[in-house]
């Protein structure tokens, strides 16, 4: 065995690159999963990935549980399952959204992914053809701007305030394209503490999406992994909530109320849309993962998920609170940063002429690891923001890394006046 690999080793290399589909060859890795590979086995602090703190899992009951699937429903949670999805969780996640959201909604309108990051990937199988317009927030989800570049739309921006997508600016940028002949496919939007941002679309923004979406003719995707985690405010029902057309297609995901492991999410949407979706997942993986969905059945039918979500908020919340008190105790003027009701993030704006990324090594350096913000902006014209992490590290060690950060950022400010 030995001599085989040293034999392929010495041998004259392959070109791989010539292999590749140009689609491949344009494909880069996440910058946050190489971020993260670079500071997991260091003493460095990292508020730079999105990780549920694992102190939340309901372990037990998923014990509990799956030993129950096994004794009882082995023959089900054992076997491949149909694309569209385990037919009971479909129905109690149906009659969940009903009861919490007010959202009118049956087992045909469901269907279960791999993650809301696979349905991310099925929207642009389903629904973007090379040049189509899609409107994206700025900033936005970066594994979001991955999943749909790969199939070649031109990226129209909308800058954020704290309110959310600035809703003018998207009604000013609709009336332009309409002049210029071109049609917005989709809006994306991460509608409730933003991914990056953290702040929330107002309820009067929600509403007059809709309206703009009935007079321009578009769709609307709302992302919605983090709207459970609100510790301070009151809910705002999402924007599926105002679709009478069935324009909006709405993502939800167990991988931050429940566990991420499950790789387990749903898309619920118009049955034309969601059927479409289903033969193309069918290419994919046939089916999400049985297992998990008939533990999933079991802990949203038996009422676990609406005892779980305000456990995950208690221990969340202190993290929230000590990182806001971090930052206004140790950041030095000049920096500015979101004040989120909820979700896992807030966004830091520091002066004009800093570059976020070229500070990462000297960040690390220092012993804490941030997200450069130019990452979430589709067109990636932003150098002086970054995001940061609240959920996985404890609030001592949230405090300590926004020390360490502000003592680097200060640096670069002074730098600045030179």
């Amino acid at each position: 065995m030995q001599e085989k690999l040293e034999r392929k080793l010495a041998s004259e290399p392959l070109n791989f690159e010539s292999f590749f589909s140009e689609k491949a060859l344009q494909m880069k890795a996440s910058e946050i999963r190489e971020l993260l590979k670079l500071v997991e086995t260091s003493d460095v602090i990292s508020l730079a990935g999105g990780l549920p703190a694992p102190e939340t899992f309901p372990v037990e009951i998923i014990k509990k549980i799956a030993q129950e699937v096994l004794t009882e429903h082995a023959d089900k949670a054992l076997q491949y399952g149909t694309t569209k999805g385990f037919t009971p969780l479909r129905l109690a996640l149906a009659k969940w959204m009903e009861n919490r959201y007010g959202i009118p909604m049956s087992k045909v309108e469901i269907m279960m992914v791999a993650g809301s990051q696979q349905a991310l990937d099925l929207i642009g199988r389903v629904f973007i053809n090379p040049g189509d317009v899609v409107v994206v927030e700025a900033p936005t989800y970066l594994a979001a701007l991955n999943a749909f570049k790969y199939y070649e739309p031109e990226f129209v921006s909308i800058p954020m305030d704290h309110d959310g997508m600035r809703i003018d600016l998207l009604e000013e940028k609709l009336e332009e394209l309409k002049r210029e002949g071109k049609r917005v496919k989709f809006v994306y939007t991460v509608s409730t503490f933003q991914n990056p941002m953290g702040v929330t679309m107002s309820l009067d923004r929600r509403k007059r999406l809709i309206e703009l979406a009935k007079e321009y003719d578009f769709l609307i995707v709302e992302d919605s992994p983090y709207s459970e985690l609100r510790y301070s405010g009151e809910p705002i029902p999402p924007i599926k909530h105002f679709d009478d057309e069935g324009r909006v297609i709405y993502l939800g995901t167990f991988s931050k109320i429940l566990a991420p492991g499950f790789r387990l999410g749903w898309v619920s949407a118009h049955p034309h849309f969601i059927r479409k979706m289903e033969i193309a997942k069918q290419a994919v993986d046939l089916c999400a993962n049985t297992l998990a969905q008939v533990i999933a059945w079991k802990y949203v039918e038996a009422g676990y998920l609406d005892e779980h979500i305000p456990k995950i908020i208690e221990f969340y919340k202190p993290r929230r609170d000590a990182m806001l008190e971090a930052l206004e105790e140790f950041m030095p003027e000049g920096v500015e940063w979101t004040k989120p009701d909820g979700g896992m993030f807030v966004w830091v704006t520091l002066p004009e002429g800093i570059d976020t990324k070229l500070m990462m090594e000297k960040a690390v350096a220092k012993g804490v690891a941030y997200v450069p913000g130019e990452a979430f902006f589709a067109h990636r014209d932003v150098k002086n923001t970054l995001r940061l992490n609240f959920t996985y590290v404890p609030e001592d060690t949230i405090r300590e890394g926004v020390k360490r950060l502000a003592e680097v950022i200060e640096e670069e400010i002074k730098a600045l006046k030179k």
